[in-house]
Protein backbone atom coordinates (compact mmCIF):
# COMPACT_ATOMS: atom_id res chain seq x y z
CA UNK A 1 0.00 0.00 0.00
CA UNK A 2 1.27 2.75 -0.83
CA UNK A 3 0.33 6.77 0.08
CA UNK A 4 -1.23 9.29 -2.49
CA UNK A 5 0.11 12.29 -0.57
CA UNK A 6 3.42 12.59 1.50
CA UNK A 7 3.66 13.09 5.19
CA UNK A 8 3.44 16.84 5.61
CA UNK A 9 6.85 16.72 7.15
CA UNK A 10 8.29 15.51 3.83
CA UNK A 11 5.49 18.02 1.58
CA UNK A 12 6.77 21.02 4.54
CA UNK A 13 10.54 20.37 3.01
CA UNK A 14 9.27 20.14 -0.53
CA UNK A 15 7.50 23.57 -0.22
CA UNK A 16 10.55 25.14 1.52
CA UNK A 17 12.92 23.70 -1.29
CA UNK A 18 10.58 24.93 -3.99
CA UNK A 19 10.80 27.92 -2.97
CA UNK A 20 14.56 28.18 -2.52
CA UNK A 21 15.16 31.16 -5.44
CA UNK A 22 12.47 33.15 -4.07
CA UNK A 23 14.68 32.93 -1.05
CA UNK A 24 18.01 33.46 -2.53
CA UNK A 25 17.09 36.65 -3.92
CA UNK A 26 16.11 38.32 -0.83
CA UNK A 27 18.22 40.15 1.65
CA UNK A 28 20.35 38.53 4.24
CA UNK A 29 17.89 40.16 6.83
CA UNK A 30 14.61 38.81 4.72
CA UNK A 31 16.12 35.56 4.46
CA UNK A 32 15.94 34.66 7.91
CA UNK A 33 12.49 36.31 8.35
CA UNK A 34 11.61 34.10 5.90
CA UNK A 35 13.03 30.96 7.28
CA UNK A 36 11.73 32.21 10.61
CA UNK A 37 7.82 32.10 9.17
CA UNK A 38 8.35 28.49 7.30
CA UNK A 39 9.34 27.38 10.29
CA UNK A 40 6.21 28.10 12.04
CA UNK A 41 4.18 25.37 10.21
CA UNK A 42 5.98 22.84 12.94
CA UNK A 43 4.54 23.78 15.76
CA UNK A 44 0.61 22.67 13.98
CA UNK A 45 2.30 19.27 12.34
CA UNK A 46 -0.23 17.36 13.43
CA UNK A 47 -3.30 19.58 12.51
CA UNK A 48 -1.43 20.02 9.13
CA UNK A 49 -1.48 16.33 9.00
CA UNK A 50 -4.89 15.55 9.56
CA UNK A 51 -6.18 18.37 7.57
CA UNK A 52 -4.63 16.09 3.88
CA UNK A 53 -5.00 19.15 1.74
CA UNK A 54 -3.74 18.10 -2.06
CA UNK A 55 -2.53 21.97 -2.71
CA UNK A 56 0.15 21.34 0.57
CA UNK A 57 0.93 25.01 0.60
CA UNK A 58 -2.82 25.33 1.82
CA UNK A 59 -2.03 24.08 5.27
CA UNK A 60 1.27 26.16 5.62
CA UNK A 61 -0.35 29.15 5.19
CA UNK A 62 -3.20 28.62 7.40
CA UNK A 63 -0.70 27.53 9.91
CA UNK A 64 1.60 31.09 9.51
CA UNK A 65 -2.15 32.71 9.54
CA UNK A 66 -3.48 31.04 12.94
CA UNK A 67 0.13 32.11 14.13
CA UNK A 68 0.05 35.27 13.50
CA UNK A 69 -3.41 35.81 14.28
CA UNK A 70 -2.82 34.46 17.85
CA UNK A 71 0.19 37.08 17.74
CA UNK A 72 -2.09 39.81 16.89
CA UNK A 73 -5.02 39.09 19.28
CA UNK A 74 -2.40 39.30 22.37
CA UNK A 75 -1.03 42.34 21.58
CA UNK A 76 -4.76 43.72 21.55
CA UNK A 77 -5.14 42.36 24.76
CA UNK A 78 -1.95 43.74 26.02
CA UNK A 79 -2.96 47.01 24.43
CA UNK A 80 -6.42 47.12 25.88
CA UNK A 81 -4.67 46.18 29.36
CA UNK A 82 -2.19 48.62 29.47
CA UNK A 83 -4.67 51.14 28.53
CA UNK A 84 -6.77 50.61 31.26
CA UNK A 85 -4.20 50.63 33.55
CA UNK A 86 -3.48 54.50 32.32
CA UNK A 87 -7.17 54.98 32.57
CA UNK A 88 -7.16 54.50 35.81
CA UNK A 89 -4.82 56.65 36.97
CA UNK A 90 -6.80 60.29 36.90
CA UNK A 91 -3.36 62.32 37.48
CA UNK A 92 -2.49 61.54 33.75
CA UNK A 93 -3.68 65.20 32.51
CA UNK A 94 -0.74 65.73 30.23
CA UNK A 95 -2.32 63.23 28.45
CA UNK A 96 -5.57 63.94 28.39
CA UNK A 97 -4.38 67.38 26.77
CA UNK A 98 -2.60 65.78 24.18
CA UNK A 99 -5.72 63.66 23.80
CA UNK A 100 -7.70 66.48 22.81
CA UNK A 101 -5.25 68.12 20.74
CA UNK A 102 -5.02 65.29 18.40
CA UNK A 103 -7.75 64.22 15.65
CA UNK A 104 -9.72 61.25 16.51
CA UNK A 105 -8.41 58.01 15.06
CA UNK A 106 -10.53 54.94 14.52
CA UNK A 107 -10.90 52.42 16.81
CA UNK A 108 -9.58 49.02 16.35
CA UNK A 109 -11.83 46.25 16.59
CA UNK A 110 -11.05 43.25 18.63
CA UNK A 111 -11.14 40.24 16.96
CA UNK A 112 -14.48 38.75 18.82
CA UNK A 113 -16.40 42.38 17.54
CA UNK A 114 -15.38 41.15 13.75
CA UNK A 115 -19.03 40.12 12.00
CA UNK A 116 -18.05 37.95 8.64
CA UNK A 117 -21.25 39.46 7.39
CA UNK A 118 -20.29 42.98 7.03
CA UNK A 119 -17.33 41.85 4.31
Amino acid sequence: MGRTTPSFRIALAMEKEDWKLFRNALDKSDRKLFDDMFDIPRLYTSACSYAVQPVRLYPILMSILLYHFKQLTQCISDAEQIEAKLGKNNGLTREKEEEEQLPQQPTVLSPRQFKLTEF
